[in-house]
């Protein structure tokens, strides 16, 4: 059993910033890439950024130079650190993980999400 659980999220103000982080938990032999998706209202659910065990990352074009990804593998951990929030950001967002467990399984691993509300 492995399990994400996501945290940071809340209400800012446009121009706001915030720190979602995600932990993986449970049966973990590694995990390999780690990615940041979204779901605004009304929308489907989109890439946000995602990361690789080696650190390679990538960004959806919406929030490149605003968004960071970075993950902490020792601790099992992303982050996703959110400058210059617009409206537009406003979505649950949730975590994914590609993850191996200790029976060598491959499983894909969601969280359960955390809003962000980006509103004055």
């Amino acid at each position: 059993q492995v399990q994400l659980v996501e945290s940071g999220g809340g209400l800012v103000q446009p121009g706001g910033s915030l720190r979602l982080s995600c932990v993986a938990s449970g049966s973990i032999f590694s995990i390999n890439d780690m990615d940041w998706y979204r779901q605004g209202p009304g929308k489907e659910r989109e890439l946000v950024a995602g990361i690789t065990s080696s650190g390679r990352t990538n960004y959806a074009d919406s929030v490149k130079g605003r968004f960071t990804i970075t993950r902490d593998n020792v601790r099992n951990t992303v982050y996703l650190q959110m400058n210059s929030l617009g409206p537009e950001d406003t979505a649950v967002y949730y975590c994914k993980a590609d993850v191996r467990n200790i029976a060598r399984t491959t499983l894909v691993v969601w969280g359960q999400g955390t809003l962000v509300t980006v509103s004055s």
